[in-house]
């Protein structure tokens, strides 16, 4: 599976994770306190990994209790290496195969795998361009290991972003299957689920750059008991480079504070795609009542001070 939505739940949280990574990086694996790794387990993160800048301090929980850090990396500029650093989190020893697939989102933001030869024009693939290891992991509880990165570009590398997508797959457990009796000569099949999460790995070489907009804001009323009315929007997306933020809406009432109704962080827009239509659940505080007014929507950078990528209103009679 992958995502490339951030919960906005443990910021804080992974700032002591950071800093012990950073004492031990030199260490093929290290373990950790257990006490920490209790704490990341309160924060109930599900089987997802969102995408997330390469110099942030944050990670995301995959499959069978693996904890990825960071979950978005970007090689640009003079930035040749990196290192991605596992923390199994669970209770068993888990083993991991690590290898790169190429994944297209469509206009809704889910993606899906294709072969290298289906790529589209302005469609590029840089698992070529990237060497790795180790292959595959295999981690006691409490755990962690560091899997480095190098970019090696060729002379003739044409001006543009590169994208794939590294995945880490369980690899099921040889135990033995519980003694049952059953007929020898009945025919029998055994599904063994396999998980695995992936995250974009993004090579940019020469000059790129994007823009956006944010248009076609309507709201959309809630279906359901428990459902809430949400913000239907569509991110247009130009340029020779993704693009990739936070969307908050803010309720701008005609008298009173603004106050955010609506959060979706880690949201992309991926080449070659040249629009994205999305939706972000509206949550009033206590009090508030989304008339007389505007829903304001900004989408800002992650990283170099939140820096607004696009703006738009909608106004609520």
């Amino acid at each position: 599976m992958t995502m490339d939505r951030q919960p906005p739940c443990f910021s804080a949280a992974m700032g002591a994770l950071s800093a012990r990574m950073i004492a031990c990086r030199r260490r093929a694996s290290l373990r950790l306190p257990v006490l920490l790794l209790g704490l990341l387990g309160l924060l109930g993160l599900v089987g997802a990994v969102g995408v997330l800048g390469s110099t942030a301090a944050h990670a995301q929980r995959g499959p069978g209790d693996l904890l990825i850090a960071p979950t978005r990396v970007v090689f640009e500029g003079r930035l040749r290496t990196a290192e991605i650093t596992l923390v199994n989190i669970g209770s068993a020893t888990a083993t991991y195969r690590i290898s790169f697939v190429h994944l297209r989102m469509d206009e809704q933001g889910g993606t899906k795998e294709i072969e290298a030869a289906g790529a589209e024009p302005g469609e590029r693939f840089a698992d070529e361009l990237i060497r790795y290891s180790p292959r595959q992991v295999t981690l006691e509880p409490n755990v962690a290991q560091t899997v480095r990165m190098q970019v090696r570009k060729p002379a003739d590398l044409e001006p543009g972003e590169y994208r794939s997508h590294l995945l880490f797959r369980a690899v099921p457990s040889a135990a033995p299957d519980l003694e049952t009796k059953q007929d020898p000569a009945a025919f029998s099949v055994r599904l063994t689920a396999i998980y695995g999460v992936s995250i974009p790995i993004i090579v940019r070489h020469g000059d790129t750059a994007a823009q956006a907009t944010l248009s076609d804001l309507e709201i959309a009323p809630p279906s359901g008991a428990d459902a809430t009315p949400a913000l239907r929007f569509r991110i247009s997306r130009t340029g020779n480079q993704s693009i990739y933020g936070n969307l908050t809406v803010t309720f701008v009432p005609a008298r009173g504070k603004p106050s955010v109704v609506g959060l979706a962080n880690g949201v992309a827009v991926y080449t070659p795609n040249p629009l994205r239509r999305a939706a972000i659940p509206l949550r009033a505080p206590p009090g508030v009542v989304l008339r007389n007014g505007r829903l304001h929507l900004a989408y800002t950078k992650q990283e170099k001070g939140n820096e607004t990528i696009a703006e738009a209103d909608l106004l609520v009679p």
